[in-house]
């Protein structure tokens, strides 16, 4: 058996002598009372990427999912596990979110390998491979136009699949009820790695840096 990761329990005594005893009042209401959270954000697994980090949120304030390249796959109630359709099930249903968000990123791993030519599957399952398949013809279309460079056709993916999963999203027959009836709000972000800039997605699907 190995030993527990050191650098790990140095974060938790860190986080025990500072967030939590500054928050023990509120963290403690939050076990007690449970989460009321308004907003959902389905990200990526990208370690650089983290949504409580990026809007500085704090315990009980956002639903995070996080999984390869933030993709939503569309509804499908055929009796497979589906752990994404289940995290946006419990947030819609039972937790009755007020807002989802998708929230891309540059240089997604994910994207990288939806765009590549040569995938080499990691492991015979090629459960990124076949993760990524979600996104059908998009990236093949995408490679199609020879005048973008390889860093403009892989934002511009990056874009295009934060569309496709809100498009997804809304095959959800009761987050397309919700949000008819104006209890629910979808968004699009992107999230600028290098320089830490969040691009939001307006109602014509165009990306802009907002206004503080």
């Amino acid at each position: 058996m190995h030993s527990f990761p050191e650098h790990l329990l140095k974060g938790h005594a860190n986080f025990m002598d500072g967030r939590y005893a500054r928050e023990k009042d509120r963290i403690r209401d939050l076990a007690s009372a449970g989460q009321h959270p308004p907003t959902m954000i389905i990200a990526c697994c990208d370690s650089r990427a983290a949504p409580e980090m990026i809007f500085d949120a704090g315990p009980g304030e956002m639903f995070v999912l996080r999984n390869v390249a933030n993709l939503v796959p569309p509804y499908q109630p055929d009796g497979g596990q589906h752990g994404t359709s289940a995290a946006i099930e419990f947030a819609v249903k039972a937790l009755e979110i007020e807002n989802i968000v998708i929230m891309g990123h540059g240089r997604c791993g994910g994207i990288r390998a939806a765009l590549s030519h040569t995938h080499t599957p990691l492991d015979d399952g090629d459960f990124i491979g076949k993760w990524m398949s979600m996104l059908g013809d998009l990236p093949a279309q995408l490679g199609q136009n020879a005048l973008l460079t390889d860093s403009e056709r892989q934002t511009a993916m990056e874009r295009i699949s934060i569309r496709n999963s809100i498009r997804n999203l809304r095959t959800f027959p009761y987050v397309a009820a919700l949000e008819k009836e104006g209890r629910l709000a979808v968004h699009g972000a992107w999230f600028d790695i290098s320089t830490g800039e969040l691009w939001v997605m307006n109602g014509d699907g165009d990306f802009y840096r907002p206004d503080l």
